[in-house]
């Protein structure tokens, strides 16, 4: 226990009996232990919960285990894991990955050095099924730049969140405060993109430059990250149905402009809410779009114009999408 702060660290697992042994030592080789470890099992039908009563008997903390009568998925299980957590700050964990001995500590440091801050989280090291290390850390793979982390770290997150998703669960700490603001997570958002968008809201995320976890690859991965060269990113634009992600964000974004709206969330930042508008009407007008590609022209440079393509879309990449594709 550290000045008091009280840290819970809150597991979801579902058949996670081939990797979750190594999360659970690397746990154990933490420098900061938890003060108590919830974990909220999907309904495993493996060895996973032979695993879990295993590690009750041999550590010191509280190791609280339930076992969902039916699934909740992912972002569900987290969010009741979550709410049964009873620390002052709640460390995430998924099943398939291993921690750095400083993952806890750091994490609970950064949060105990800026009052202000709601929510910390670091660089991962991506790793292969075998926990070799792939050549490049998460931050390259989702493009995360070093001005974007200047701009988190000056507290100006919104819009880099705006644009793209930087915060992965794994490597997250944050306050409890936070709790009665983000729960319940809307069904449109995964509960670290939606917990994190909150907490920069609401306050200040600092990110940790070191990478404090080994992020395996695997096929049975949630959501991976690999890096994406510029064919991929063509590819991808030409993929039937690439526009559906358009309407995806308009729908989270809207989400969180009316959670931001209601009177139990803390005091929200006065910039937030105005930026979210500007990237609710930056989407709009992409998803209004005519199909035929002649008809795009005007309104694609008119939109370009006010900069919104480079503040929440990809920039000229976009643009060229919008008018090709």
């Amino acid at each position: 226990m550290s000045g008091g702060t009280r840290l819970s660290v809150a597991l979801c697992t579902y058949n996670g009996a081939r990797h979750l042994g190594e999360q659970l030592a690397s746990l154990e080789r933490q420098t900061r232990a938890p003060d108590e470890l919830v974990v909220c099992d999907d309904g495993s039908s493996d060895g996973t919960l032979p695993i879990l009563d295993a590690l009750r008997e041999r550590v010191p903390y509280p190791v609280r285990v339930v076992v969902n009568a039916t699934r909740l998925g992912p972002t569900k299980n987290f969010e009741q894991a979550i709410g049964l957590c009873t620390g002052d700050l709640i460390a995430l964990s998924d099943q398939d990955d291993v921690w750095l001995p400083e993952r806890l500590a750091l994490g609970e440091a950064a949060l105990a050095a800026d009052a202000g801050a709601g929510l910390a989280f670091s660089d991962a090291t991506m790793a292969d099924e075998a926990l070799r290390p792939l050549g490049y850390d998460l931050w390259d793979a989702i493009t995360f730049t070093e001005e974007e982390q200047a701009r988190v770290r000056g507290g100006d997150a919104v819009p880099v969140l705006l644009r793209h998703q930087v915060v992965t669960g794994a490597t997250m700490t944050f306050r409890a405060a936070l709790r009665p603001a983000v729960l319940p997570v809307p069904p449109c958002w995964i509960h670290d993109g939606w917990i994190a968008f909150l907490a920069a809201a609401t306050g200040r995320l600092v990110p940790l430059p070191e990478p404090l976890v080994l992020y395996r690859q695997h096929d049975r991965n949630l959501i991976g990250a690999r890096r994406r060269g510029l064919l991929d990113l063509i590819r991808s634009a030409r993929r039937p149905g690439a526009g559906a992600g358009l309407l995806t964000d308009l729908e989270r974004f809207r989400a969180v402009r009316d959670w931001l709206a209601r009177p139990d969330v803390p005091l929200v930042r006065e910039d937030a809410c105005s930026r979210i508008d500007d990237a609710i009407a930056h989407l709009e007008v992409r998803a209004r779009l005519d199909r035929p590609r002649l008809r795009r022209v005007w309104p694609v440079l008119r939109e370009a114009t006010t900069g919104r393509y480079r503040r929440y879309s990809r920039g000229a990449q976009s643009v060229v999408q919008d008018l090709l594709w």
